[in-house]
């Protein structure tokens, strides 16, 4: 329908200039004045020539009555041809005032052609510069429409993808449905849906074998200690070198299962290696438009960034910003006081929610891998966030740090400055 409305009111602003442009060149000025209205001129002169103070114009023509010397005896307005060569070259109709069969002056009848077809142009002009105005108007209008339903869904598209690509699935992709990509967003945003229940189902599973390893090293562990108990008993009471050489071999491979054991249960957590940072030289503005894509529900107000260069990853940097957000939409869902500070390292950007913070005992587990707060208990969630986070600010040779502020929760996170090569 939109685009219709555009069709029509460009269309219609063309046909408007040519109308303009086909009555401009169709245009005549009279070339000749009324015969009639020249003859009532030159009557009424004649008769009242030798009293032209008396004289009254009875027609629509302008003129001017000159005598025989020249002299200017009557004129109907100002700024008429006052002599015959300015009347020969303003190409205005020169007529004999004849009384008695002599010349006794001169009747010059204004043309008012050229003034006619000057107002003609102006009209045109002005016609065509409103209907090309109206053109570029319409095409500003339609721009702009094209701005907001194609190329800012396709910006909107292309943050989200990148944010699917760097493993965040916690941000949903907010789009007005009634524009052209309405349905192909939300096809995008029921895919993130999924990706975030398979994540979170394969979180649970990740947890399911860390608990099914704890309990099989146990489960190992008990019988090996009481292998290797009555194996040092044996070696204690043994009386021959053979028996001695036995025993110590039991324990010693009883040593080796324990540490394959232990090993067994520690590798479950060395996953996260997988993840690849790659920091380099930015600009501290940047993390301003990382900041407010983070905040897709605006309840913070980010202060301006002091300018300087710093050292981070985009992608992950952004990742971290989304996270923090994410769990304080999530578990707080108050309104969020962001500061940002400089540093004698680099730029320290603490983020504060309102909802009074968590216990104190669990402050530090916050950042271990599977570790929720109680308050985390009745939301989905694989306690995943903060411990990423904290991988990925070491890597860019940064720092995470959770503390309970003022109002709630404050995660800091401290930017380092950019490497000098």
């Amino acid at each position: 329908m939109k685009k219709q409305l555009f069709f029509v009111g460009f269309f219609a602003c063309i046909a408007a200039e040519l109308v303009a442009l086909i009555v401009f060149a169709a245009y005549t000025p009279a070339e000749e004045q009324s015969a009639v209205a020249v003859n009532e001129v030159v009557k009424t002169v004649t008769r009242d020539f030798d009293d032209m103070d008396g004289h009254k114009k009875v027609s629509a023509l302008d003129y001017a009555v000159l005598g025989s010397d020249g002299e200017v005896l009557y004129r109907t307005r100002s700024g008429l041809s006052e002599s015959i060569d300015d009347a020969i070259s303003h190409r205005d109709t020169v007529l004999d005032v004849v009384k008695d069969d002599e010349t006794v002056g001169k009747i010059i009848i204004y043309n008012d052609g050229a003034e006619a077809l000057q107002s003609q142009k102006r009209i045109t002009v002005i016609a065509v510069a409103a209907a090309i105005a109206l053109q570029c108007a319409v095409c500003g209008v339609y721009a702009a429409y094209l701005y907001r339903a194609v190329a800012k869904p396709f910006g909107k598209l292309k943050g989200f993808a990148e944010r699917i690509a760097g493993g965040n699935l916690d941000i949903p992709l907010e789009m007005d449905r009634d524009n052209l990509f309405g349905a192909f967003t939300e096809s995008f945003d029921i895919m993130r849906s999924e990706l975030k229940k398979a994540r979170l189902s394969e979180a649970e599973a990740q947890k399911s074998k860390k608990e099914l390893v704890a309990k099989l090293s146990h489960d190992i562990k008990t019988p090996v200690a009481s292998i290797k108990a009555v194996s040092e008993v044996g070696l204690a009471v043994a009386k021959s070198k053979k028996d001695r050489d036995n025993y110590s071999r039991i324990i010693d491979k009883t040593d080796s299962i324990n540490s394959l054991v232990t090993n067994l249960f520690t590798a479950t957590l060395e996953d996260l290696q997988q993840l690849s940072v790659s920091p380099e030289n930015m600009e501290s503005v940047e993390m301003t438009r990382m900041l407010e894509n983070a905040d897709y529900l605006c309840r913070a107000k980010i202060p301006p960034m002091p300018q300087c260069m710093v050292y981070a990853d985009r992608l992950r940097l952004q990742q971290v910003f989304d996270n923090i957000f994410a769990n304080s939409y999530k578990y707080a869902d108050t309104d969020i006081a962001v500061t940002v500070m400089l540093g004698a390292n680099g730029v320290d950007i603490a983020i504060e929610d309102f909802g009074g913070g968590v216990p104190s005992a669990e402050l530090p587990a916050l950042k271990e891998k599977f570790k929720r707060g109680e308050n985390a208990k009745a939301k989905d969630g694989a306690g995943l966030g903060l411990y990423i986070s904290d991988y990925f600010m070491r890597e860019m040779n940064g720092n995470l740090d959770v503390q309970n502020g003022s109002n709630g929760l404050r995660v800091t996170v401290s930017v380092s400055f950019a490497r000098i090569n």
